[in-house]
């Protein structure tokens, strides 16, 4: 019974490496370099892709604990659900995964890491972007250069550290995104001006989260409403700071991110 114990429990902790090594198959390894600047990034192109056709692009920001320089890491989660057959036959496009360095971060934010659990965040005001974001930023205005891009269709998400980028680079980049799903993240609420009306925005938050409070979403939400947003706000009453395995398991996920186009 021990063996058999053990064995689940080796399975379990293995199963996100054997999925990273698949998806590692499907999304190629790419670096972009600005100066002396360098983003690691893996993409997957749609199936028969053509360069003479368009193609709409997802940008997905991960969270803290996948940063590094091994252009690997990026891919633990998320990657799957673009990935699957289904999606990619139903929902062909670019599909982008930058990784963060070890040191840096998304999104202009400090972070008090000194106690356990719960951490203090403290967003800043717009100012200067990390050095993170703003090689992502050179890169993003790269990609819309491309012939083959759909200028209407650019979204973004990410999770954690990720979705505190998702709300910090559509306050940056407020006329490129159609549409945005920020999970268990956060931002500054002064900032979501720049975006409240124009940009369809799905977040997602664990009501138990010990890591990010929900409250941080919770209270860009609410200013974005005040701005005369009208955003869409899943708050799961059982999870915690994993709140993207139920967002990556609604049914609508992926048919309510590419059912938007910027005008």
């Amino acid at each position: 019974m021990k063996y058999k114990d053990s064995l689940v429990a080796f399975l379990i902790l293995m199963a996100p490496i054997i999925a990273v090594a698949q998806m590692s198959e499907l999304y190629e390894k790419e670096i972009f370099i600005d100066k002396q600047d360098t983003l690691r990034y893996r993409i997957m192109w749609p199936e028969n892709f053509n360069e003479s056709k368009e193609y709409p692009l997802v940008l997905f920001l991960h969270g803290a604990g996948e940063r590094g320089n091994d252009n690997t890491s990026q891919l633990v989660h998320g990657s799957s659900i673009f990935a699957d057959e289904y999606n990619r036959r139903n929902y062909p496009a670019i599909v982008i995964f930058p990784q963060c360095p070890k040191d840096d971060y998304w999104s202009n934010v400090k972070v008090d890491r000194s106690r356990t659990g719960i951490k203090k965040f403290k967003f800043k005001d717009q100012g200067t972007p990390t050095k993170a974001m703003g090689t992502l930023l050179e890169f993003m205005d790269g990609m819309m250069d491309k012939p083959f891009v759909k200028k209407d269709q650019l979204y973004v998400a990410g999770l954690s550290m990720g979705g505190m980028g998702t709300f910090e680079i559509l306050s940056r980049r407020p006329d490129l995104f159609a549409a945005a799903m920020p999970i268990c993240g956060g931002g500054n609420p002064k900032s979501v001006s720049e975006y409240a009306t124009n940009i369809p925005i799905w977040a997602f938050h664990g009501a138990k989260d010990d890591v990010v409070s929900p409250l941080f979403t919770i209270k860009m939400i609410e200013e974005i409403i005040e701005q005369g947003g009208t955003p869409k706000f899943s708050l799961y009453d059982t999870a915690n700071h994993n709140s993207w395995d139920p967002a990556f398991g609604e049914p609508n996920f992926l048919s309510w991110l590419f059912s938007h186009k910027r005008n």
